[in-house]
């Protein structure tokens, strides 16, 4: 058992009543009584909690009602050490993204207009349109028996981090397309585990659902779909979307298997086997006013596993230490703070790191002063996990999203240009030559110009070519195999990094960052 709970990075899913060649025997009540209380005992002594997810009678040739039960073994906290998933929201303006994140968080349901989203606005704007602008992020919390741990019972971050033992961080995305540059910016830098696509069941596929369905899929997030404000409208209506959304998914583009989830069963078998097939794609039909199936959403969430194991987790936290930066604040009394996720390594209160590139090429030396995970202190930072972290006096103007902050002993190379495999999403005329693009690779968001497109002249919709860009303002690191997007106006391509043309002494980078001057088009 204890195996297996690290294997699932603490928890662990039990059939009883299954032989072990997957044969359906069934117990009989007194002996599936007898064998709760041995796994009850078997938990207790490793530290966990069990939960029943299901019961189900089978036909055996006995006289007496056998049952198979399968039972959810979590591990009780212990510092800090809860399981954490990120689910970044996506979907299209006014589809209820922030409406439902609120009535998840918040514990309560909407009065349908629009009270409950109201806690996670960040801007006085956005509470005057209702309009998401920023990223926001809120927190669901599950204990070890299963039960939801949110911010009903004025309970504070702090007390929920406490209490729970699975956390699911909810990434709040921007629906509107002029925000779309900020949508992409928090799917690519903080590398989500899983997306949650929100569809209005009266408007249905509009606006930028299918762009926000095609990042998903190019970014290779596995996603879920909610269709949301299922009290507005009738029957008839939401089985079309729901119909609607079947027709999209199961395109050769998409080539996914939906599956609606109408009762708890469908949930437990939707969030397993969601994540052993990446095809699967579980679809919810609920309201975030009547609260009508949310439970079905909450058991989906309790369940859902993640997608690496400890093993992997393991060898990501024995390198070296990297830390993107995702966001910078400046906090009264505390001085700069940066925001982001721990790409690979362990960070610890104290430490000595280096923050990079500048402008010209440098990385300046820093001392992490203090750790918060979730809105609590915290004292070490694990490969994977998002956190911030207080930098005490050191200039805020020296930074800026797209930062790395590594280890001194790193040596990591910094590149202005660097080459790339691409495939052109969408593009109106031809891609040549001269074509200037906004790149985002990881938390790297800067325009680039294309330099020279190899084997080709140019480019149309739906060819590959491998391309060489280049930085416009200053050098920035990257990785070989970083997934890349590309974007400018309706131009649209996907790809990944192939090759970097790193720069080591400080005149090459002037020279690499001011370029030639001249552009061809």
């Amino acid at each position: 058992m204890k195996w297996r709970q690290q294997e699932g990075r603490g928890e662990a899913v039990y059939q009883i009543g299954v032989e072990d060649n997957g044969l359906l025997v069934g117990l009989s009540e007194e002996e599936m009584r007898a064998s709760l209380k041995t796994l009850r005992r078997m938990a207790e002594k490793v530290g966990a909690d069990i939960t029943v997810l299901r019961e189900r009678e089978v036909d055996y040739d006995s006289d007496i009602p056998r049952k198979i039960t399968e039972v959810l073994v979590r591990k009780v906290p212990d510092n800090q050490q809860f399981l954490d998933l990120r689910v970044a929201v996506l979907g299209n303006v006014d589809s209820g993204k922030s409406t439902l994140l609120g009535v998840l968080t918040q514990g309560e349901l909407d009065n349908g207009r629009g009270r409950a989203r109201l806690n996670l606005f960040r801007h006085l704007h956005e509470i005057q349109s209702g309009r998401t602008s920023s990223i926001s992020f809120e927190i669901l919390g599950f204990n070890s028996k299963g039960e939801v741990v949110n911010y009903s019972d004025s309970r504070t971050a702090e007390e929920i981090c406490e209490s729970s033992s699975k956390m699911i961080t909810f990434i709040d995305l921007a629906g509107h397309h002029k925000y779309l540059k900020t949508t992409i910016f928090g799917l690519t830098s903080y590398c989500p585990d899983f997306a949650m696509l929100v569809v209005s069941a009266n408007t249905g596929i509009a606006g930028t659902t299918r762009e926000h369905l095609g990042l998903a899929m190019a970014l290779k997030v596995p996603f879920f779909i909610v269709i949301s404000k299922v009290d507005l409208c009738s029957k008839a209506t939401v089985e079309r979307t729901v119909k609607q959304l079947e027709r999209i998914l199961k395109q050769p583009g998409c080539n996914k298997l939906p599956l609606l989830v109408n009762s708890d069963d469908d949930a437990v078998t939707a969030a397993q086997q969601f994540a052993q097939s990446p095809n699967i794609t579980p679809i919810f039909t609920l309201s975030s006013v009547s609260g009508e199936n949310l439970d079905l959403l909450k058991v989906f969430l309790n369940i859902l596993p993640p997608l690496t194991n400890s093993k992997e987790q393991e060898e990501l936290m024995q390198q070296l230490t990297e830390f993107q930066v995702d966001e910078i604040y400046t906090v009264p009394e505390v001085g700069t703070v940066v925001g982001g996720t721990l790409s690979s390594g362990i960070c610890r209160e104290g430490e000595n790191l280096v923050v990079g590139p500048t402008d010209d090429g440098k990385f300046l030396q820093l001392k992490v002063c203090s750790i918060q995970r979730n809105r609590s202190a915290c004292r070490v930072l694990r490969a994977g996990q998002a956190a911030t972290l207080a930098l005490g006096s050191f200039d805020r103007s020296l930074l800026r999203k797209g930062m790395v902050m590594v280890s001194p002993e790193m040596n990591p190379t910094i590149c202005s240009v660097f080459e790339a495999e691409i495939v052109l999403l969408f593009h109106a005329t031809t891609f040549r030559k001269g074509f200037q693009v906004t790149v985002h690779v990881g938390n790297v968001r800067q325009t680039a110009i294309v330099e020279k497109i190899h084997g080709k002249d140019k480019l149309r919709t739906g060819e590959k070519a491998v391309v060489r860009f280049r930085f416009i303002k200053h050098p920035e690191y990257l990785k070989i195999g970083a997934k890349l997007l590309f974007r400018e106006g309706v131009t649209k391509g996907i790809g990944h990094v192939t090759d970097l043309q790193g720069i080591t002494t400080k005149e090459n980078s002037l020279e690499e960052t001011l370029g030639t001057g001249g552009l061809s088009f």
